[in-house]
């Protein structure tokens, strides 16, 4: 039986979360929660959350969550949708600060390295933990289960003359069959033999979200490049970049470059190609690389 998300106890452990973390606004029900959090109103002059770790001096819109049982409209990069089985997942967003331009492009990844490692430290506590993979840009696999995807992290700037910040939208794959699933290169955390309920992940993940993204937290952010450099398994890798418009680039992957972007040794030299500009990047012979 797969139980209604319980807000309640993500709330009662905020306080002892890094970041500002507001109270959780959960809703059974949404079309999209990137949506849901950027329509909310910010300035609003409404009473401190009683969840937050630290109330915020400013209401700036920055910190929020916003959670669903059941999201029926999501948005993927390049505007793929999806719609998955109602309390089967964590489809969530939350809003972070963002440093400056030049921190833009690094936020799905340390978002992505968030994950993995709430994905570890979230299984292993219920006794079942599973080995998580970086795919770069920002998709976390798993290897217990043929390195098939576990997630997706659609990240979306937002503008404010007061406290610039990200969206994050993150949908993770709980309780799926494999026949829910809309792809086979698609995994859930159940068809990994990993059982872990969605609070407790939830819980991890803004954990890991406030150590890295807290504005105080710049040598946590520069911890964090450093480690999804060392962990990102698409580095060493031959690999096929797909580009827009058809086109595709075959080489290795050297690393990651200085603005989070793919470093990629091609037969006419090493080339840089950044989140943004690629469709895909696959093996080229097909699969996750």
């Amino acid at each position: 039986m797969r139980n209604p998300f319980d807000s309640g106890l993500v709330n009662a452990a905020l306080i002892t979360l890094p970041g500002g973390w507001r109270e959780v606004e959960f809703h059974p029900s949404l079309a999209s929660t990137n949506e849901t959090i950027r329509s909310l109103p910010s300035g609003s002059g409404s009473p401190p959350d009683p969840y937050a770790a630290e109330p915020p001096s400013a209401d700036d819109g920055l910190w929020r969550v916003v959670l669903t049982d059941h999201q029926t409209g999501g948005r993927g990069r390049l505007g793929r949708g999806w719609e998955v089985p109602d309390r089967a997942a964590i489809s969530m967003s939350v809003t972070v600060p963002v440093a400056g331009p030049d921190e833009l492009p690094w936020v799905p990844l340390l978002a992505g390295l968030a994950l993995s490692r709430a994905v570890v430290s979230a299984t292993a506590a219920a006794g079942s933990p599973v080995t998580p993979r970086l795919k770069w840009p920002n998709d976390v696999l798993l290897r217990d289960d043929g390195d098939r995807k576990l997630s997706g992290i659609l990240c979306e700037f937002v503008p404010s003359d007061r406290a610039p910040g990200v969206v994050i939208g993150t949908g993770i794959n709980v309780d799926q069959t494999r026949a829910e699933l809309p792809v086979p290169t698609a995994t859930s955390l159940a068809l990994a033999g990993a059982r872990v309920t969605r609070e407790r992940l939830v819980v991890a993940y803004l954990a890991e979200l406030g150590r890295l993204f807290a504005p105080d937290a710049t040598g946590e952010r520069e911890a964090g490049k450093a480690a999804y450099r060392s962990v990102c398994a698409t580095v060493g890798q031959h690999v096929r970049i797909h580009l827009p418009g058809g086109a595709t680039v075959d080489g290795e992957a050297l690393g990651i470059g200085d603005g989070a972007e793919l470093v990629v040794r091609t037969n006419d030299g090493p080339r840089a190609f950044a989140a943004g500009d690629v469709v895909h990047v696959r093996r080229p012979g097909g699969g996750l690389a």
